[in-house]
């Protein structure tokens, strides 16, 4: 069933828009009807399948194709602020005897990512507008497992912890290679798990396991969709890591949908105007 709330208590709504886990929350309206668009539909858990996005959201089309980085030449003016937060500048310089470089890519990557962020993903929108209905689209962070495989590169696995950490997901870490601790910790509380096992541990781990969202790093996505046998609820990001911050924080947010009417029977109120 779609969840849906009626109440005149403000207090009441907002507690409820933010506990309630599900891709779409209707507030004193019905339940059904979704518009392409002004209600883009989709769920998480069991009720989204595979690494997809919403169904007339602005990410749908990003999951019929694939992505790749062009040559850094191309891509220079896109980290013009080129400012990082906390994390990321932590991540820079505790990786950079690991990585064996003070890399361009990761300056670069960051930077996008900063910049997806507070025109993107960071602040919910309404893009419809309507007087009487507020239809406000947002990113809430996920809980995802990020797997370092034996082939995998160092440099792709800090580019993907950096952004993850300006999603502010919780990271299950999974590594074939033995990952510095200073690596780590630069991420904070981010990661709350961190194991090293092989390409073969790991699969047999998530295939008899629970649900995940999965950010593969090298090794063989063939093999790994063959041993899910189509599980719906294990999405898997296989695609070569990119600079690209809208395609690289992606795995790391689940979307929301949330239709709050702003009237009751005719009656103006004002619930809409800072619930979320």
């Amino acid at each position: 069933p779609l969840p849906g709330l009626h109440s005149l208590d403000d207090r009441e709504v907002e507690r409820w828009v933010d506990g309630i886990e599900a891709g779409n929350l209707y507030v004193n309206r019905g339940i059904t009807g979704a518009i392409v668009q002004r209600q883009p539909f989709g769920g998480w858990k069991k009720s989204s399948v595979g690494a997809g996005f919403k169904a007339g959201g602005p990410q749908y089309l990003f999951g019929f194709g694939s992505w790749e980085s062009l040559p850094h030449k191309a891509v220079d003016a896109v980290a013009a602020d080129g400012a990082t937060e906390a994390v990321v500048g932590r991540l820079l310089t505790a990786s950079r005897e690991w990585t064996g470089t003070d890399s361009g890519m990761l300056r670069r990557a960051f930077a996008d990512d900063a910049r997806v962020w507070r025109s993107e993903f960071g602040v919910p929108k309404d893009v419809s507008r309507l007087v009487v209905e507020r239809n406000l689209f947002r990113y809430l962070p996920a809980r995802v497992c990020v797997r370092l495989g034996e082939d995998g590169n160092p440099v792709d696995f800090v580019r993907v912890l950096g952004a993850a950490a300006r999603t502010g997901a919780q990271v299950e870490v999974s590594s074939a290679l033995e990952i510095p601790r200073a690596v780590l910790s630069a991420t904070g509380q981010m990661i709350d798990t961190s194991v090293t096992e092989t390409d073969a541990e790991w699969l047999d781990r998530i295939c008899s396991g629970d649900s995940v969202r999965v950010r593969m790093i090298g090794g063989e996505p063939r093999t790994v969709a063959e041993r899910l046998g189509g599980r719906c609820d294990v999405p898997v990001w296989d695609h070569p890591v990119t600079e690209s911050g809208r395609v690289e924080m992606l795995p790391f947010l689940l979307e929301q949908s949330v239709s709050i009417t702003a009237h009751r029977f005719g009656t103006l109120h004002h619930l809409t105007d800072e619930i979320i």
